[in-house]
């Protein structure tokens, strides 16, 4: 809920807001707990190596970094699919109202 949606809590400016912040900043008790972010980890796929050497080669011979390469194809693909999944879908759509 933000301020705005708060009757309670008057709508304070950007200075006010940085004033109210300096002068607790050094006060612990004016502060929350401290929470722990962690970093998402990114996905992995496992290919055999013998289709990763093959997607290292033809990457090279497009010039490209192998993980340039390889979200370019995939993005490529999932367009594909994408669009083949519509054209199915209208379809199905038009053979029930027809």
């Amino acid at each position: 809920m933000s301020t705005s949606d708060n009757p309670k809590k008057p709508n304070l400016s950007e200075a006010e807001i940085d004033e109210i912040v300096i002068a607790e900043a050094d006060d612990d008790s004016a502060w929350e707990a401290p929470i722990q972010v962690s970093q998402k980890q990114p996905n992995s796929v496992q290919i055999p190596s013998e289709l990763a050497a093959r997607v290292a080669f033809v990457a090279n011979l497009h010039s490209e970094e192998v993980q340039d390469w390889i979200t370019r194809i995939i993005k490529e693909r999932i367009e594909l699919e994408e669009s083949a999944f519509s054209a199915i879908k209208r379809e199905l759509v038009t053979k029930k109202v027809g």
